[in-house]
């Protein structure tokens, strides 16, 4: 298992302000819908050759660089 840094290339803990922008916010929300799994009637439709959401994200694993 690798290991997983919670500080940036800068070497400074990567945070998020409380008080975001707008655009941050909509950003933010954009990511948070993409990052779910696929509806179970593409499995059907695609005949079971699209199984799984190849680009979903975890939080801990892979940051957006926001």
């Amino acid at each position: 298992m690798t290991r997983v840094s919670r500080f940036t290339a800068a070497g400074q803990a990567a945070k998020m302000p409380s008080q975001k922008t707008f655009r941050t916010k909509v950003k933010l929300a954009k990511k948070a819908k993409q990052n779910r799994p696929i509806p179970h009637w593409i499995r059907f439709r695609t005949n079971n050759k699209i199984r799984y959401n190849a680009k979903r994200r975890h939080w801990r694993r892979t940051k957006l660089g926001i």
